[in-house]
Formats: structure tokens, C-alpha cells, sequence
């Protein structure tokens, strides 16, 4: 199951991201080079964002070699509690939004990490915080079913947690929820996280995980060290 999964690269950023520097066709390139079977093609976007359709075009032109399956997908920050998304309306064409945990979503709108950090340094119980943030990611899951979590928990060593701090209820919850609700859960080469007795979670809970690198120039497309360890480990345990 580890080779089928790091055949795929699902979270994959062009120069229609403005922290990226390799084109669309570049990604593409790299991806058959590497003997990828799938590419998800993902950008980041806001609820000001207006290029959407161009970057459909751009992808319904590219020439995609035999062998290689390309899909598209958008990347949007959690805003609050309530899982609500930075995110425009869609044309028909995106196949998963990217949920990212770019922000800590707070009651009223997203907080820093920073922030966070003052407010348990200030007393705001860890478990509370826990508690707000896989809340928080439940609710996008089901407000925004049959997408993707991008770097899931990535925010936690932000705020001075970590995996270890969600305890068995937290992560059953999270994982039941995206087993219900078509979530695929990618596990990021980036930040390498979830952590393998997370993905033995989503496991258990019949979850679909995806590798990703989050690659941000071509050089890194479809190349894994992180990813294929933590597989490794969900698989040895």
C-alpha cells in the first residue's frame, strides 16, 4: 500500500501560488519524470481571489504524458470555529479544495500563532485550545465534504504543541470525520505530519491518506523521505 500511495503527489503549488517558482508544465514534467501516476495540481487562494478560471485553462491545455493522471485542486485557510474557508466561488472543474490549518481558527476569525501562544501563556487551558481545533477542523470537514486536509496539525508546533497533546478521543473524532465525510488526509513531505499513530487513526477509521510534498519548485515534485518514513512506521506498528 506505501508504493501505491507514493506514486501520487497531491498537493503540488505553480507560479499561480505567489510563493512558488515552477510553472504548471514544469510540475507536470517533473511528475512523469519521477514516475508519478497521479498529480494534484493545487494553488493558493482567498475569497479576493479572481484567476480560478484562467488556472483551469492553463491546466485543460497542458500536455500530460501517458500514465499520468492530473487533477486540480485549491488552497484555503480555515478562518474560524465554525469551518468556514477563505475561499471564492468555484467554477465547476476544481476536484478538492485543499482545508489548510495555516491559521488557528478562532471564535471570531483566524489567530496567529503568536496570539495562541499568549493566550495559553495568559491561562487558556492547552486542552481547551485542543479542543477549538479539532472542532474547528470537524466543522470544515463537514461544511466542505469530499475534499482534502492539507498538513493537517502542522499549526500544533506553532503553538507550543504537539500530536502527542490531542489524545485517543481528539484523533478518533477527527479521524471518524473524515472517513464520513470523503476527506482525503494527505501526509505532507514538508511538515511531516500527521504523525504515524495519527494515520493508524485514519486507518482504523476506513480514511483515505494521500501523499504530498507541497512542493513549491519542481525539484521537489513526487520526491518523499518524510512521507515514506512515516509510512513505514504506520505499517511496522
Amino acid at each position: 500500500m506505501n508504493d501505491a500511495v507514493l506514486q501520487g503527489d497531491h498537493h503540488v503549488h505553480s507560479t499561480f501560488s505567489d510563493d512558488a517558482v515552477s510553472t504548471l508544465a514544469e510540475n507536470v514534467a517533473a511528475a512523469a519524470a519521477v514516475g508519478l501516476t497521479t498529480l494534484r495540481l493545487v494553488d493558493h487562494v482567498r475569497r479576493s481571489t479572481t484567476w480560478v478560471p484562467d488556472y483551469l485553462t492553463a491546466v485543460r491545455e497542458l500536455r500530460v504524458p501517458d500514465g499520468l493522471t492530473v487533477l486540480t485542486g485549491v488552497e484555503a485557510k480555515i478562518l474560524d470555529a465554525s469551518g468556514a474557508l477563505d475561499i471564492p466561488d468555484l467554477p465547476t472543474g476544481i476536484d478538492r479544495i485543499l482545508i489548510a490549518d495555516h491559521q488557528f481558527p478562532g471564535i471570531d476569525g483566524p489567530l496567529g500563532p503568536t496570539a495562541v501562544r499568549e493566550r495559553i501563556a495568559r491561562g487558556w487551558a492547552a486542552d481547551d485550545a485542543l479542543d477549538q481545533l479539532v472542532s474547528g477542523l470537524i466543522a470544515a470537514m463537514r461544511r466542505h465534504p469530499g475534499n482534502q486536509l492539507a498538513h493537517c496539525f502542522s499549526i500544533l508546533p506553532k503553538i507550543g504543541l504537539s500530536e502527542d497533546d490531542l489524545g485517543t478521543e481528539r484523533v478518533q473524532a477527527w479521524a471518524r470525520t473524515a472517513a464520513e465525510t470523503d476527506t482525503l488526509v494527505e501526509v505532507n513531505e514538508k511538515w511531516g505530519c500527521p504523525g504515524a499513530p495519527l494515520l493508524d487513526a485514519l486507518h482504523a477509521a476506513g480514511a483515505e491518506i494521500v501523499a504530498s510534498t507541497d512542493s513549491h519548485v519542481a525539484t521537489e515534485v513526487g520526491r518523499y523521505a518524510r512521507v515514506a518514513e512515516l509510512l513505514s512506521q504506520r505499517k511496522a506498528r
